[in-house]
């Protein structure tokens, strides 16, 4: 059974975690790396176990593991054998397991759903590392991106999440590649989350709406929505995915600062309101599913879970 019916049904909204490069630097790792918070794997995994056990803590319902950008491309351009790359990604799941466990054998509650490890597949820009995944202006199509994916998918289809995070999609060519992905893959879903450039487009310039009533289509797509987006453009993105589906809707953006991504850097301030305000608002337009992305911390998911879990 897809796992996010499930606990929507139970509990009215699941909660993910925030962000984790974030959270990573505040614990002294330097990500400026094109493997970003994968060469952790690499370097120091109990870090990130220490990220998952505090945003559990906080009252996350979903851990999203640290294979946004692992690839096996990658891991193999830094001399790592394609053996070796595999076991990095598949750590990626194993930790976040290990910890989810952990938590809830001592933190079992009926007042929240045992937490899911979600499996974040991200995309072909991510492994570019030059921001693409903020255009969509890719050098490949459907078909090149379905291969490019389809290994690392497998590999983190075998450890056996709860759920894959396919997520910071800018284009709609990406995304039919990885629904197709998983309509191939028996027992697994996913969800798909887009890199929005306003209140109504994807990244690439495609309508959302247009992309939610395409992916409607797929029964093992588990839910539609944005992450890595300016918050500005939630409450929009909201209502136009609705037109498209009656799928869940999935929404984690980013704090409200700019990211330029040709400076690596981020610029302005957080949104006048609190995260978790602005979380209650797109829970009101029907997003059901909500977190944080970069920027965002712990302190925000705990903001989500003072008016959610009441």
């Amino acid at each position: 059974m897809n796992p996010i019916t499930r606990i929507i049904k139970e509990h009215k909204i699941l909660i993910l975690d925030g962000a984790f490069s974030t959270e990573l630097e505040r614990k002294g790792c330097d990500l400026n790396d094109s493997l970003w918070s994968a060469k952790v794997l690499m370097e120091n995994p109990e870090l990130i176990g220490e990220v998952h056990r505090s945003y559990f803590e906080a009252g996350a319902d979903c851990a999203i593991t640290a294979s946004y950008q692992a690839t096996y491309e990658g891991f193999m351009k830094r001399g790592l054998s394609e053996e070796q790359a595999g076991d990095l990604i598949k750590l990626s799941v194993e930790i976040a397991k290990q910890v989810r466990d952990a938590f809830w054998a001592v933190n079992q509650t009926e007042s929240r759903p045992k937490p899911l490890v979600a499996a974040s597949v991200g995309p072909y820009g991510a492994y570019l590392a030059d921001g693409s995944e903020y255009r969509g202006n890719y050098d490949l199509d459907e078909q090149g991106l379905y291969d490019f994916h389809k290994k690392r998918f497998n590999t983190l289809a075998q450890t056996k999440p709860d759920i894959m995070a396919c997520e910071t999609i800018p284009c709609l060519s990406e995304a039919k590649a990885i629904a197709t992905l998983l309509e191939e893959t028996p027992e697994t879903y996913g969800w798909i989350s887009f890199s929005a450039k306003d209140g109504k487009h994807i990244n690439s310039g495609e309508r959302i709406e247009d992309c939610a009533k395409l992916l409607d289509g797929f029964s093992h797509v588990a839910a539609i929505g944005v992450n890595c987006t300016a918050l500005e453009h939630v409450s929009s993105l909201v209502d136009e995915i609705r037109k498209g589906t009656d799928k869940p809707i999935i929404v984690y953006p980013n704090s409200g600062e700019q990211y330029d991504a040709t400076t690596k850097t981020w610029h302005g301030c957080c949104s006048n309101l609190s995260y978790g305000d602005s979380a209650k608002q797109w829970f009101a337009k029907g997003a059901t599913i909500i977190g944080g992305c970069c920027r965002t911390t712990p302190e925000d998911i705990k903001e989500i879970v003072q008016w959610a879990r009441v």
